[in-house]
């Protein structure tokens, strides 16, 4: 069954992609909470003129997220925890602590397009999250780990 999406879903696609999905999960979760329509003939045409339409805007986007991935990547991230013995942390950095981190430096991401390997760090050191500004730019942010 082929739908197009209406809102970005998670290790799926993102908004406007024509997708091919199982039948019971695009009838039963997909198109009752509205983040996907059933992919017919004139839906793909009204899909095709709305992203012919909105291409200039895409490209505009592109060129922005492209400026902050290069600041991003100028960033040199440095969070500080309370460390216990050797270098085990007294709780986690997750993603939320990186996007304060950013936050702090001037960029404001939200923390769900930030990725960790793993979730959550429990060591001190250095380390790298994916950080998603746009469907088509993913820039790598490095940053340290280290106690107080």
């Amino acid at each position: 069954m082929q739908v197009i999406l209406k809102q970005d879903v998670e290790n799926l696609g993102f908004t406007d992609d024509i997708v091919e999905v199982k039948s019971g999960y695009g009838r039963n979760f997909l198109i009752p909470t509205r983040k996907a329509v059933l992919a017919t003939e004139s839906a793909k045409k009204v899909l095709a003129e709305t992203l012919k339409q909105r291409a200039y805007k895409e490209a505009k986007l592109v060129e922005q997220a492209n400026a902050t991935a290069e600041a991003i990547k100028a960033l040199e991230i440095k969070l500080t925890s309370k460390v216990g013995q050797g270098t085990k942390l007294f709780g986690s950095i997750s993603n939320i602590d990186v996007a304060e981190a950013l936050e702090k430096a001037g960029h404001s991401i939200e923390k769900k397009f930030i990725k960790i390997a793993g979730g959550s760090i429990k060591r001190t050191g250095k380390y790298t999250a994916a950080v998603r500004l746009h469907r088509t730019v993913t820039v790598d942010l490095e940053f340290e780990i280290i106690a107080e």
